[in-house]
């Protein structure tokens, strides 16, 4: 599905404000007994079709197996997906299973509960709102979200709910070691070496954002993320069993097909970002993907970690690597400094495909 400006009957600024001040999100909706979505809420239909059942799937990566086979199906995963599913990762499943549920409990407890921590302001690292471009997009997805700054610097705890706020600080830790891990494996991929991209301090700069989506009156109308590529290096994302994320994969002929990324128990979620295609000039893939809206009485949970950079001052610039550009491979990007990068990211809405384009020379 893709969004389109809505017929001009539609008041859409007033909309949004009623929603936005109403502090209780998409769930605050649910609570309310719809049985309709609103009209902000609604997409028109996406005519590229999914790919055929079982006959393509995103690459899963045993982290166990001999180093070389790991950088080698890791290499080729991001140059040909741009996504690969990893497991024996080290992350015990109680922990995966814990975490979800935390995030899920404070999404389901009652309004006046949640509200008070509605915000879009990320005051301590901290915030809680619905649709982080709410008032930039031609319409609305159907999820809230939690969303906070681990890295370089700290979250102030007090700002993080309760009910998930020893989960949240949890799961940083244990995905900053599988994080750092995958840079590394990556880096040599890329045949500069290990420490390469940690030199970059990409992975010390990071967000988390803990997606819930709740059930939909009318999942086929609206979307839970609409078709977007993430801005940062590197995505270790986590979904529950209810499944619904989905990636463009466009075949040598230039036919294009959405495939579903199935729920493997255990499993991290692993793609690359703008910034990460960018550095591996081309080397490596940020591809189009989204989360399409599953069920009308079952809700989903997803939990993402961006993975970025953490110098971000007026005389650090990012850009293709050196040692990948050659006379024959020249650089196909110029460069940037994060500000500047960052900025293009939020002077657009979620659905463009603003950043690579931006930059190319």
């Amino acid at each position: 599905m893709t969004t389109t400006a809505f017929d001009g009957g539609f008041d859409r600024a007033a909309a949004v404000k009623q929603f936005d001040e109403s502090r209780t999100g998409v769930k605050g909706l649910v609570d309310s007994g719809v049985t309709e979505i609103p009209t902000m809420f609604r997409h028109n239909p996406d005519p590229l079709p999914p790919a055929p059942i079982g006959s393509v799937s995103v690459p899963t990566i045993d982290l166990s197996l001999p180093r070389s086979v790991v950088v080698d199906t890791i290499r080729a995963a991001s140059h040909e997906w741009g996504f690969f599913q990893v497991i024996n990762h080290g992350i015990p499943a109680s922990v995966i299973d814990k975490t979800l549920s935390a995030i899920q409990s404070f999404n389901e407890l009652p309004p006046s509960d949640r509200s008070p921590y509605y915000s879009r302001s990320m005051t301590g690292g901290v915030s809680y709102s619905s649709n982080v471009d709410l008032y930039k997009s031609s319409a609305a997805s159907w999820r809230d979200t939690i969303q906070v700054l681990t890295g370089p610097t700290r979250p102030d705890p007090e700002r993080i709910p309760p009910v998930c706020r020893q989960e949240i600080l949890a799961w940083d830790e244990h995905v900053t070691k599988v994080g750092r891990s995958l840079l590394k494996l990556m880096s040599e991929g890329l045949g500069v070496g290990p420490h390469r991209l940690e030199q970059l301090t990409i992975g010390d700069g990071k967000v988390m954002v803990c997606h819930y989506y709740p059930p939909c009156p009318e999942p086929d109308a609206t979307m839970g993320v609409v078709t977007h590529t993430d801005p940062g290096a590197l995505t270790v994302l986590v979904q529950d069993s209810t499944g619904g994320l989905q990636v463009k994969r466009t075949e040598q002929d230039g036919k294009c097909y959405w495939v579903d990324i199935d729920p493997v128990p255990g499993a991290l979620v692993i793609n690359v970002g703008d910034l990460l295609q960018i550095i591996s000039n081309d080397e490596f893939k940020s591809v189009e993907h989204r989360a399409v809206v599953r069920s009308r009485d079952k809700s989903r949970v997803s939990i993402a970690v961006f993975l970025n950079p953490a110098k971000r001052g007026d005389s650090d610039f990012y850009g293709p690597l050196p040692e990948l550009i050659s006379d024959e491979r020249p650089a196909h990007y110029r460069n940037f400094t994060m500000s500047e990068f960052m900025g293009t990211f939020f002077s657009k809405q979620l659905a463009s495909k603003a950043l690579t384009d931006h930059f190319k020379l």
